[in-house]
């Protein structure tokens, strides 16, 4: 029996997907707002009510911190103090088990959440507060810098902020790839970076998760409205779809994919033109 065509996406979903898109083709995009709208496509019940709400919820956090802070350490202690010691954000073992750990309005109710988005919160309530923040993907392990280069601290938010020594950093890249730290890995994460890195961790979270091809479609449909993206998204794309039961779009999508490799890897091409093939011989 052939699958019932799918319904069309609801006018919610397309309004966020509009204003990802836009907001990721800002001249400065807003970390904030694009996380949120990660979140928002998770949950369409939040709602334009529920973003406001969050985004208050930065601009509360960012009004407890101290005035007249300076230097990079000093930052880096005020924020430890706020964030992790009195309103208690951290991460735990179980948050990678947890799909709320990747969405921002939920992390900032529960206050737990992956390393990534602990930072995002991190980086933008000391944002808000005028701190010289940015993010540091350090493989395996996202953490906080504060300073230029010569008077870099870094901190670690999963673990309620903890400032990171030199010998820390390595630890944490060792323990992750089994390699030493580079100085490239600490230079400052830019902000699309970061929502693709945090759209690949709801993908990996999915990807165990059979039943929630709709959470890894909708990762994948974001992701490529980013204005840079790994180009075998596309090909992500066409395989969940097919994995779907939308046979016909899979493999119209997979015969775009091969036209775009056949110039570099034309045995590769082939092998999609034959899974192309595949997915049509399902409609029979």
């Amino acid at each position: 029996m052939r699958p019932e065509p799918p319904e069309p996406e609801p006018p919610e979903t397309d309004d966020i997907r509009r204003r990802f898109a836009e907001e990721a083709r800002a001249d400065r995009p807003d970390l904030a707002t694009l996380c949120l709208l990660v979140g928002a496509e998770a949950d369409p019940a939040l709602g334009e009510a529920g973003i406001d709400a969050a985004q208050a919820e930065l601009d509360r956090l960012a009004g407890l911190l101290p005035f007249g802070v300076l230097g990079a350490r000093a930052w880096a202690v005020a924020l430890a103090e706020l964030l992790g010691e009195r309103c208690g954000f951290e991460g735990s073992p179980a948050e990678y088990q947890r799909l709320d750990s990747s969405l921002l309005p939920v992390v900032l109710r529960r206050r737990r959440g992956l390393p990534i988005l602990l930072s995002v919160v991190w980086i933008e309530v000391a944002r808000r507060a005028g701190a010289p923040v940015y993010g540091v993907a350090l493989p395996g392990h996202f953490v906080v810098g504060f300073g230029d280069p010569e008077e870099r601290v870094l901190a670690d938010p999963f673990d309620g902020g903890r400032l990171l020594t030199g010998a820390d950093a390595e630890s944490l890249v060792t323990g992750a790839t089994g390699e030493a730290l580079e100085p490239a890995m600490l230079a400052p994460a830019d902000p699309l970076d970061i929502v693709l890195r945090v759209l690949n961790n709801i993908r990996a979270w999915a990807a165990t998760r059979p039943e929630r091809t709709d959470v890894s479609l909708w990762a994948v449909e974001l992701s490529l409205l980013l204005p840079s993206h790994p180009a075998r998204l596309r090909y992500d794309r066409a395989q969940l779809l097919v994995q779907r039961g939308e046979f016909r779009r899979g493999a119209a999508e997979m015969d775009e994919y091969a036209e775009v490799v056949d110039a570099v890897e034309p045995s590769t091409a082939e092998a999609i033109r034959r899974k192309a093939r595949a997915a049509r011989a399902m409609l029979n």
